[in-house]
């Protein structure tokens, strides 16, 4: 099977078929089922899509991901298939609808392989929380995928599919392709319609692709990007046309300070000032840039993001949608077990401190206090984008770490120290897979662009690394 979607497409035109693909990629997934990676794949819609593509393609009027087979993170609903969160509350839950996202991707003629397995919830930054056991990362079955959408950077890694999508509230698609070597796009925040994707944090959430290239991130963004009646948090401002060529020269800043912080892996930041000497050489004007409150952007991340889980997840007990305890007697009863028995460990921490953060006692002290910190972060991050086109920064501050190893949940958190920025201000931010450590793992570098700059972001990474 063709690695990137490029060479599907190549091979398209030497006369292979689409359903030849997706029959391999079945394949593939079957073969390294170990991985779990997959909760389920979808052989018979998909290659029913495979046969409608290869007679589109054969009437020369197929669209432009005809060849792409994709999957999609288990917290996306795709109509008359199951999504789950990869949670006991919603096992064998099947969806009523599509997301807008995987009718666009339909409608541009890609195949959905299956649904692949995540953080229970999208909580979570190892894929260890998952109801239905970890994800192992392909590249060293013995380490972690990262999370929340470990199952989706997986199936590219180990060449299942050529794309995926998953969802990234704090960097849950960023990590992963840090941790799995592949390429993780986050879109601005409101470019891509949240329509269909079950809400971890709303004012966070958004829904991007994994790849093996920019280009093949990008065509996959092309086809989701813009505005939906159903999503009113969809922008209506134009989409700013896609081209990966050259951007030029750019002003590129770096943030220093993190840098210095204990616990970086020492060769991560050797691989960073590399690159900055590179590109330095190249013509670009780097310099070193301030990072916002650094200290302060996790604790606000999980305050904010757990009040919201609170909420969102209110819905599931077991009366209005979600696991209902058999062993329940009369509605307190229904609501306590049901929800005891169908969220996983992770999940109720977070709705218990979601819970705490928005009561009466505490709600000014730490949930209003964070939105005025968030705010500051935004002024903060937009006048930095004054001066500057980019900002550059690892993604991760080490490579995978060992299942089981980090077992503090703070510890946890603090994985998402550098990709936490881009959600709690809105801007698109990509990883890139430009480092190989000692220990034989990939790492990533993060870009990130201004709000709606996704197109610049775009061409930068693809011709900068």
């Amino acid at each position: 099977m063709a690695k990137t979607f490029s060479e599907a497409r190549a091979a398209l035109a030497q006369g292979h078929s689409v359903v030849a693909g997706t029959q391999a990629a079945l394949a593939a997934a079957e073969a390294q089922q170990d991985l779990n990676a997959f909760l389920e794949l979808f052989p018979h819609s998909a290659l029913e899509q495979a046969a409608r593509v290869d007679a589109r393609l054969k009437a020369g009027d197929a669209g432009p991901l005809a060849g792409l087979v994709l999957s999609i993170k288990d917290n996306i609903c795709y109509k008359d298939h199951k999504v789950s969160a990869a949670s006991r509350m919603l096992q064998d839950f099947t969806s009523l609808y599509s997301a807008t996202v995987v009718e666009r991707l339909l409608a541009a003629d890609a195949v959905i392989l299956g649904r692949t397995n995540c953080d229970e919830f999208a909580m979570g930054s190892s894929n260890e929380n998952s109801a239905y056991g970890p994800v192992k990362n392909p590249l060293n079955t013995s380490v972690v995928p990262g999370g929340s959408s470990g199952g989706a950077a997986a199936s590219v890694a180990a060449g299942i599919v050529h794309a995926a999508l998953g969802s990234d509230t704090g960097g849950s698609i960023r990590q992963p392709a840090s941790f799995t070597g592949t390429v993780g796009f986050k879109p601005t925040y409101g470019r891509v319609s949240r329509y269909g994707l079950i809400a971890f944090a709303s004012s966070f959430d958004q829904i991007g692709p994994f790849a093996h290239t920019v280009a093949d991130a990008a065509a996959l963004y092309q086809v989701m990007a813009g505005a939906d009646p159903r999503d009113s948090t969809t922008s209506r401002k134009a989409l700013e046309p896609l081209d990966l060529a050259h951007p030029g020269k750019l002003r590129i800043g770096y943030f220093h300070e993190g840098l210095e912080r204990a616990g970086m892996d020492p060769e991560v930041v050797a691989h960073l000032h590399a690159q900055l000497d590179r590109l330095r050489a190249e013509g670009h004007t780097v310099e070193a840039v301030e990072v916002p409150l650094l200290d302060h952007q996790v604790p606000t991340y999980y305050i904010l993001a757990t009040a919201e889980a609170s909420s969102n997840l209110a819905r599931f007990d077991g009366i209005h949608f979600g696991h209902r305890s058999a062993k329940a007697q009369g509605v307190e009863e229904t609501y306590r077990l049901s929800r005891s028995e169908g969220f996983g460990p992770e999940v109720k921490r977070r709705i218990l401190l979601g819970t705490f953060v928005l009561s009466a006692g505490y709600y000014d002290a730490y949930y209003a206090q964070a939105q005025r910190v968030r705010r500051i972060l935004r002024n903060k991050t937009l006048e930095a984008f004054e001066r500057f086109d980019l900002l550059l920064g690892p993604t991760c501050p080490t490579t995978a770490f060992a299942h089981g190893a980090v077992t503090d949940p703070v510890a946890m958190y603090l994985q998402d120290i550098f990709t936490v920025q881009a959600n709690l201000v809105g801007t698109p931010s990509i990883s890139l897979p430009t480092g190989t450590h000692s220990n034989g793992l990939p790492f990533g570098l993060q870009l990130m662009a201004a709000p709606f700059a996704d197109a610049r972001l775009l061409a930068a990474a693809h011709n900068l690394f």
